[in-house]
């Protein structure tokens, strides 16, 4: 898998939360951005650009935020764009961030909808689905739908703070942009935890491949111990067997 080869320490992890595409209020309109939330995967530091903290820099109450939504998405999504300009060309790790819809398509279009600028946009080429990846990998059964959720799941309890879509969807009906901020927070540190454990071959799933099989077959310091060990004796093995050949060889061309 091409993720898992790259340099670490290029690798971001990002998502963000919006207001639903089925809100009565969105009309023909694009859904509004609440929070951006990008994490580099080696340090785990994170950074949010979210419509409370924007709405508190700018001196905007909570009760001016629905007359202000266009000021204050516009303030957050430059904020992004910023953070993004000089990092286009890292590796951006997202889930389902595919198109207008829902995607890095969405936030750009909601950039230059309220600025008027065009946005440095992250390239395709270093865009990688993890949904995708991880169907690659282990099936496209390694999780039930909704599938992020189903895959918390299977590998231990729901992360604290964590939204569906329908409570995300409700939160911002209640203006409540912490909670969705901290929903998105924790699912960039969900889709950190699930590279990490794909590398360490432990990542527990619902699929039957053979592949999956032997991930967890590998599961554990004493198998891979185990592994290495039997490649170790496969490389003995050969060096033998070329010596030999070797020997029998030169006795051939003494003799004749």
């Amino acid at each position: 898998m091409q993720l898992l080869k790259n340099d670490p320490t290029r690798i971001y992890v990002i998502h963000y939360s919006s207001q639903s595409l089925y809100d009565a209020e969105v009309g023909a309109l694009s859904p509004r951005i609440t929070s951006v939330v990008v994490r580099h995967y080696v340090s785990g530091q994170t950074v949010s650009f979210a419509t409370h903290t924007v709405a508190e820099t700018l001196g905007i109450g909570l009760d001016e935020v629905e007359e202000k939504y266009d000021q204050i998405e516009g303030t957050m999504l430059s904020q992004f764009y910023e953070f993004v300009r000089d990092r286009r060309s890292m590796v951006w790790v997202h889930w389902n961030m595919r198109n207008i819809t829902f995607g890095f398509e969405h936030l750009e279009h909601r950039y230059r909808v309220l600025t008027g600028n065009e946005p440095p946009s992250i390239p395709v080429e270093v865009r990688h689905n993890l949904n995708d990846l991880l169907k690659d990998r282990y099936g496209s059964d390694y999780a039930p739908d909704p599938r992020m959720t189903s895959l918390m799941e299977l590998n231990g309890p729901r992360v604290q703070g964590f939204l569906t879509g329908a409570e995300e969807s409700e939160a911002f009906k209640a203006k409540d942009f912490i909670r969705m901020n901290a929903s998105t927070i924790a699912k960039v540190g969900f889709f950190s935890f699930v590279i990490t454990r794909m590398k360490e071959g432990k990542l527990r799933t619902a699929g039957h491949r053979l592949l999956n099989f032997f991930d967890r077959l590998l599961d554990g310091r004493p198998a891979r111990l185990i592994a290495a060990l039997a490649a170790v004796v496969g490389i003995l093995v050969g060096i033998v067997q070329a010596g030999l050949w070797l020997v029998n060889l030169l006795s051939k061309g003494a003799i004749g």
